[in-house]
């Protein structure tokens, strides 16, 4: 599912200028591919392996050269940023997604790899409170439940 641009214009535009600011101060020039690759992950409600987002730039843009190089390293200082952020899948790599969402966790098929987002006021108010009854500051969190999506457990009866 795509984002409407049109709608989105502004909010696209205040992280693209963030994103050159990040890039400034870094000693790293803003390029054509960067950008692309900033807004293929704006464009998606998906998560993305590298490998994932490098293909749909090639098929979107067939005719700019877009290196997977360039993908890995423009994804690391996003992440480095917070601009994006990453669910790790071992050995089998991340998956990447626009850090700018309103927060949510996550339930990972271990089977397939699909990743359903989720969001539940009752753990949050619980997590928080377990925080506080530890003296903790919570600054942030993630959760992620693995298991079976219903199409694997259907498969694997």
């Amino acid at each position: 599912m795509q984002k409407n641009f049109s709608a989105n214009t502004l909010e696209y535009e205040t992280l693209l200028e963030q994103f050159k600011k990040i890039l400034k101060k870094n000693a790293l020039k803003f390029t054509l591919q960067r950008e692309m690759i900033l807004k293929a992950l704006y464009d998606s409600d998906g998560h993305l392996t590298p490998e994932a987002l490098h293909r749909l730039i090639q098929e979107r843009h067939p005719d700019i050269k877009v290196g997977i190089a360039t993908v890995y390293r423009t994804l690391s200082l996003l992440e480095d940023s917070d601009i994006v952020t990453s669910l790790s899948f071992g050995a089998q790599g991340k998956k990447y997604e626009l850090g700018t969402k309103e927060h949510h966790d996550h339930m990972i098929c271990t089977e397939c790899g699909e990743i359903t987002e989720f969001v539940d006021e009752e753990i949050e108010k619980r997590q928080e409170k377990i925080a506080q009854e530890h003296g903790f500051l919570m600054k942030d969190h993630s959760m992620q439940i693995y298991g079976l999506c219903q199409n694997c457990q259907k498969n694997n009866q």
